[in-house]
């Protein structure tokens, strides 16, 4: 049975490397927007799903994002998760594929790695510890930005990323991995092109997804900060729209040029 299920998710990667892909963040992006906006993108989606693979790319951990995934009735091919710290397939995605990415996260987070970073945070009680984190990765929260600053710079001497997004989260994250990262090395496992995949976001810890050089839509809600970072960004497309419209608008428009940099012209 086993090895039955396997053979499926080798099939269903193969099947992926020919069909556009859409990453994206879920929390004002996939699932912002009005309702109306949100059901438009979900229908095109669904009514695409055999030229579309779809990946789900969160702070978000694997349960609250599988939960979700459940109530749109929208399952996505990938699930990558906690800022980039776990990634899972899908229904009928390949778990065999995925473990040159598993191999690389575990190496990325030594054994004690939460006790150093609880030594340093101790130092730090202006934030606080959010509940139940999932993923290699330690995260709080924060309300006075200098505080938070202090200790990153205290956790980056140690040789953590310390990710700051939406003037409120703190994520303490092995070096060198995020969203945008693991997105790279989880296209490379599944034989992804990344001239047909797309990304979408809306806050700092989406930064890392745009930087990979990936075509990208900000949509319109995006963080200010984010805003500013994008500025002159050749390859994101800073969008009026707000949530999933704005995701729906980039995305028809990068399916039907086949993906590249091209559909970027001419907005």
């Amino acid at each position: 049975m086993n090895a039955r299920l396997e053979q499926q998710g080798a099939r269903s990667a193969r099947a992926l490397s020919h069909r556009t892909v859409l990453a994206t963040d879920l929390d004002g992006t996939f699932v912002g927007g009005s309702d109306e906006q949100r059901a438009e993108l979900y229908a095109w989606i669904r009514e695409h799903r055999d030229h579309v693979a779809l990946i789900f790319v969160s702070g978000r951990g694997q349960e609250h994002m599988r939960e979700l995934a459940r109530a749109l009735e929208l399952q996505p091919d990938y699930f990558i998760g906690d800022v980039g710290t776990t990634v899972e397939p899908g229904e009928g995605g390949s778990r065999d594929a995925l473990e040159p990415v598993w191999q690389w996260l575990r190496g990325t987070w030594p054994v004690h790695a939460p006790q150093r970073i609880e030594a340093v945070m101790g130092r730090h009680p202006r934030l606080r510890p959010q509940p139940s984190v999932g993923g290699r990765r330690m995260s709080y929260f924060y309300d006075d930005e200098p505080a938070a600053l202090r200790a990153a710079g205290h956790l980056r001497t140690l040789g953590f990323d310390v990710l700051l997004s939406d003037n409120q989260y703190f994520d303490v994250l092995p070096r060198g991995v995020q969203k945008g990262p693991t997105l790279l090395r989880t296209l490379r496992a599944l034989g992804l092109s990344p001239q047909r995949t797309l990304v979408a976001g809306d806050t700092l810890n989406d930064l890392s997804m745009f930087r990979t050089g990936l075509s990208g839509v900000a949509v319109s809600n995006r963080e200010p900060a984010l805003d500013r970072a994008l500025r002159g960004s050749s390859n994101v497309h800073l969008s009026s729209l707000p949530g999933a419209a704005g995701v729906l608008q980039a995305l028809q428009r990068f399916h039907a040029t086949g993906g590249g940099q091209a559909w970027l012209r001419n907005w």
